[in-house]
């Protein structure tokens, strides 16, 4: 599922080809963004604290820190953050311990980018364990190689993650397409320079110059993600 070797550069002479995909997990490629609040409710619950709704959209597509950090600081719960990160994880391992739904149009994605040997990477602000969990549920080689949000000195909504990215297979981020789902994670891919697809799953995401919205990723093929690069999306 990993590896360390850089991939060669897909360059051209124009200079406008595709030279990697990049995409996040949670949200984006499996349907977990639910799974992840609901989990977040349950352990609360247990701290004999209730989640408001609102919140939902404050914590979506953030690392852990930040959202579990978020939500001890609105409901006042007694409880360190290490602590309340491990209860969280040690409940969505479990919760996911049979597989996850993938998205709409994730599969064929995939399968069409490995097709094609376009370099192809999993960037995440989860954990490592998480993803590992939720790797399960791919097919062996759908990725050269994954980022871990607890794994890089900062994660989404900064940029390194997708800088890092970049640089593990030679490319120009203004030549990488990200899919993302929150806001949170496009902004740490334009940070990067990155041509971005949102596919909103709990927020919406506005169209914006080097962004583009589609409703699903049955939306997104390859074809559509070269033309991001040429300026015609």
């Amino acid at each position: 599922m990993t590896s360390t070797v850089p991939a060669p550069s897909t360059r051209t002479a124009e200079g406008a080809t595709l030279q990697a995909v990049f995409l996040d997990m949670d949200g984006t490629l499996v349907d977990t963004e639910g799974l992840w609040w609901d989990v977040e409710k349950e352990v609360f619950a247990d701290l004999g604290h209730q989640l408001d709704a609102s919140w939902r959209d404050v914590v979506v597509g953030g690392p852990m820190t930040r959202s579990a950090g978020f939500l001890i600081d609105s409901t006042g719960a007694d409880i360190p953050l290490p602590e309340l990160t491990v209860l969280l994880n040690d409940r969505f391992e479990a919760r996911i311990k049979n597989g996850v739904p993938l998205m709409p149009g994730a599969a064929k994605l995939l399968a069409e980018l490995r097709a094609h040997d376009v370099p192809t990477a999993l960037v995440s602000a989860s954990h490592r364990r998480i993803i590992d969990r939720v790797l399960e549920s791919f097919g062996p080689d759908d990725f050269r190689f994954t980022v871990a949000g607890d794994e890089v000195a900062r994660t989404k909504p900064h940029p390194d993650p997708y800088l890092h990215a970049a640089a593990r297979v030679g490319a120009d981020p203004a030549r990488c397409a990200v899919v993302e789902d929150t806001a949170t994670g496009v902004a740490a891919a334009e940070s990067a320079g990155c041509r971005v697809v949102a596919v909103p799953s709990v927020a919406p995401i506005a169209p914006a110059p080097g962004r583009t919205v589609v409703a699903s990723l049955e939306e997104v093929d390859l074809a559509f993600l070269r033309t991001l690069m040429t300026g015609m999306h």
